[in-house]
């Protein structure tokens, strides 16, 4: 599935999710886009003389129910063809870098090659701190950047944040969690296009700089020299030496002695003609270390960036998906694996349970129950012999108790390793079946009810995770179908 593709599958995601009671899309419409996507999923199929597959369906799914809505809502239409920043920055940056190294060389004398010139000795320097930022990072890739930040990730994927007018309010919900859900889950791909830009912009300023200096030379004769008040001929020409080395080593370049670097000093007189062989080895120095890595590494962030654009990475095993797929006979149902901190599941619990996994993926929903972890415990240690990231494992779900008050010492570090160790991301699910046995029907309790539960779903906001409510003795209470309400923490 390519990257149009899944942006039309989760937004319609969104939308069908934010419209729980059906407003905007009502159960025919659902119905209707099924049946017509399964049909014309069934046609290129048989084109192909393939089977259906679950992407096809999706797509042609998405396509159906993405036209209806244009069709009834056009302020919708105008949503729907916002296209993202990420193009407009991947032209305008490197532009401008190159038309800024350009001008670099006005700050400087016109008539002069400066030996100690701060402009290319800071564009060398800077450059060859990233690489060694780049390098050290590859060896600590659990601790991530922080860079680009969230916000401006979400600018680059989706555009404005801001909704067009007369949007229905359900309508106009969808597509605010569409805009976080997709920042989130094209962070990779935003991130590789973004890293490609600058690169490839550092590496257009270090050639606007070059060009400029040339360009130059061709009016002005150069002549060479330098000043310093702390450092003396020797410090400069092993400064030098050691800066022109590759380029001395790999081109057919002039080189320098400690007596010509000393005839250089200003304010003595120099031979203009001398200025030349400064402007090459400047030039040869700075494609070595500047322009070339940075072409290199910017060629390998468009390939991952192709090659996530061509294979978007979308967790089709989502309950969403396998609750669509089923109907047309290429799901194999799913697993959710419970993991209760502080809470026994006794047999009609979990009962429950399997019937809730039963709303998530079909009559093939399975339930794996593990032994609760108790209160104070050791997550980690509890846990060690527990695979989060188990491929047979469709979805993980720490389970708490209405009745208990969250603690960020017990709870809060139980469901912190466990965000932190899934990369698929985990659910929370509350039960408050034990709640309402003591607390009873009165209206009072119900406004208690409703004070636990907006306080533990702070808490779990607070820790990075969404907190769902169920309720384990009759979980028709609270349906979930088509994965309606439960919703996985952001992937670690």
């Amino acid at each position: 599935m390519n990257e149009l593709i899944a942006r039309d599958v989760v937004l319609v995601r969104a939308i069908e999710t934010a419209d729980q009671q059906k407003e905007i899309l009502s159960e025919d419409d659902r119905m209707y886009a099924s049946r017509s996507a399964r049909e014309l999923a069934q046609w290129q199929a048989s084109g192909k003389q393939a089977g259906v597959t679950g992407d096809d369906f999706l797509q042609q799914r998405s396509e159906q129910i993405l036209k209806r809505l244009t069709e009834r809502t056009p302020a919708f239409a105008s949503f729907a063809k916002r296209r993202n920043g990420m193009k407009t920055l991947s032209l305008t940056l490197p532009l401008l870098a190159l038309l800024l190294g350009a001008g670099l060389d006005r700050i400087t004398d016109p008539h002069r090659v400066d030996l100690l010139s701060a402009p290319l000795l800071l564009i060398i320097a800077w450059n060859l701190l990233v690489y060694i930022g780049l390098f050290i990072w590859l060896f600590i890739p659990s601790h991530p950047l922080g860079w680009p930040k969230a916000g401006l990730v979400r600018h680059l994927s989706v555009g404005k944040l801001s909704m067009p007018r007369k949007l229905p309010h359900v309508l106009a919900t969808g597509l605010l969690n569409f805009s976080v859900e997709w920042g989130q889950l094209s962070r990779k791909l935003t991130s590789a296009r973004l890293g490609r830009t600058i690169h490839l912009s550092a590496a257009l300023f270090a050639i606007g700089a070059v060009a400029s200096l040339y360009a130059r030379g061709f009016l002005s004769q150069y002549a060479a020299g330098w000043e310093s008040t702390f450092l003396g001929a020797g410090q400069v020409h092993s400064l030098l030496s050691t800066l022109f080395a590759p380029a001395l080593a790999i081109f057919p370049l002039q080189g320098f002695s400690l007596a010509e670097i000393e005839a250089l000093r200003f304010p003595q007189t120099t031979a203009a003609e001398g200025g030349a062989r400064w402007v090459h080895l400047y030039a040869a120095t700075i494609f070595l270390l500047v322009v070339l890595p940075r072409v290199i590494l910017a060629v390998i962030s468009n390939l991952r960036a192709v090659h996530l654009a061509k294979s978007f990475p979308l967790d089709l095993d989502q309950p969403y998906f396998r609750k669509l797929n089923e109907s047309i006979g290429v799901s194999t149902g799913g697993l959710l694996r419970v993991l209760p901190y502080s809470f026994t599941v006794d047999e009609a619990r979990h009962k429950g349970l399997g019937q809730i996994a039963t709303m998530l993926f079909g009559e093939q929903g399975r339930v794996m129950l593990r032994p609760s972890t108790s209160y104070g415990e050791e997550p980690k240690e509890v846990l060690r012999d527990t695979d989060l990231n188990d491929v047979q494992v469709n979805i993980t779900a720490a389970l708490f108790n209405l009745t208990a008050t969250p603690e960020k010492e017990n709870h809060g570090a139980f469901l912190t390793y466990l965000a932190q160790s899934s990369t698929r991301g985990i659910a929370v699910l509350i039960d408050e079946s034990s709640y309402l046995e003591h607390a009873g029907e009165a209206l009072e309790n119900d406004n208690r009810r409703a004070e636990r539960v907006a306080l533990w779903q702070q808490f779990c906001q607070f820790h990075h995770t969404t907190a769902t409510v169920v309720n384990l003795l009759n979980p028709a209470l609270h349906p979930l179908d088509a994965g309606v309400g439960l919703k996985l923490s952001a992937a670690a």
